[in-house]
């Protein structure tokens, strides 16, 4: 069989959460039990309400040359570009106008990305917390592939994806939980997720993760998306604290509780975390949930301190030493 039609499988060996499939610490579903009719009938009335009533503004993204000691851009979703300690870390990129594996069905994007892949300063890395199509989006893959030089760490099982997709072997760099590895002088470590992956009909073959990003003198801690679960506090306690937590507060429902926060879990987990500033993410740029499109950003300022919690439109950007005030731009919308 030649080389371009060879079937290319996960590497996951040596994990201890792996037994044919991946499994959580903490045991989940990733659909209540007993929920199925509340879904179905959420669906049938679900409407618009998960959708802006109005344009979603955007945050002019100024020219990127050098990082800085501690910055992020949320490019919306889970998508932001951080600096740190002078370093470059692009998170879960989805330029992609559909999060689906049809280019015309599934969930569309509720706003444009506020900024151009060729207008990325160099990265030094680029982290992927799992492989649904709102975190892995294989035509912003394949544009990173020629426009920058920089590593995908990713966790157990998704260089298969990334190997089919063209990704050379020398810039994958595929961990566990609790395993790190380096770009520059940040240490990157893949940590623990309570969540679920799959593309297409096969599920759970590749791990989840989240990400602790350590420089000389700043730490982040990237969620991506994942339920609560008490290992944020012990990841806090080993890894932290953190100066930024960038944490995923939308999509929840009580249909699936376990593999989702809601903001008052994620504010919590931020705690747990030994978090400083709270930026969130997973919300506004795609329908993928029951509740309104504003819901998860209003809950949040009600369960946490609003002087701690940065919220800039998609496309802000944030210097940490400087936090800006909460502004409500999405009032209205």
């Amino acid at each position: 069989m030649g080389a371009s039609r060879r079937r290319i499988e996960p590497e996951v060996t040596g994990s201890p959460h792996y037994d044919g499939v991946f499994h959580n610490v903490l045991p989940g579903s990733t659909l209540a039990p007993g929920s199925t009719a509340s879904m179905f009938k959420s669906l049938l009335t679900r409407g618009d309400r998960g959708k802006p009533q109005g344009v979603v503004p955007l945050a002019p993204v100024p020219p990127l040359t050098e990082a800085a000691d501690l910055a992020a851009t949320w490019l919306g979703h889970a998508s932001a570009l951080l600096e740190i300690d002078g370093h470059w870390i692009l998170a879960d990129p989805v330029w992609g106008d559909r999060v689906s594996p049809s280019p015309t069905v599934g969930p569309h994007r509720l706003h444009p990305v506020p900024m151009a892949l060729e207008d990325l300063p160099r990265l030094d890395a680029v982290i992927i917390s799992h492989d649904h199509y709102d975190h892995l989006d294989l035509p912003t893959v394949r544009a990173l592939i020629a426009s920058q030089s920089a590593p995908f760490f990713v966790p157990m099982g998704i260089g298969a994806h990334l190997r089919k997709w063209g990704v050379p072997e020398d810039r994958i760099v595929e961990l566990g939980w609790n395993d790190s590895s380096k770009a520059g002088e940040i240490t990157l470590t893949c940590t623990e997720a309570r969540h679920f992956s799959g593309r297409g009909l096969k599920r759970d073959v590749t791990l989840w993760s989240s990400w602790s990003l350590a420089g000389p003198e700043h730490r982040v801690f990237f969620g991506g998306d994942t339920g609560y679960t008490p290992a944020f506090a012990e990841m806090g306690a080993r890894l932290g604290p953190f100066d930024l937590t960038l944490l995923p507060i939308g999509a929840y429902g009580d249909q699936w509780p376990d593999i989702h926060m809601n903001p008052e879990q994620a504010w919590r987990a931020h705690g747990d975390l030994g978090g400083k500033i709270f930026m969130p993410i997973h919300w506004a740029t795609f329908d993928l949930a029951f509740h309104t499109w504003a819901e998860p950003i209003e809950r949040l300022l009600v369960a946490g301190n609003p002087k701690s919690i940065v919220a800039p439109p998609p496309g802000g950007r944030v210097l940490v030493s400087s936090p800006p005030a909460v502004t409500r731009w999405w009032a209205g919308l």
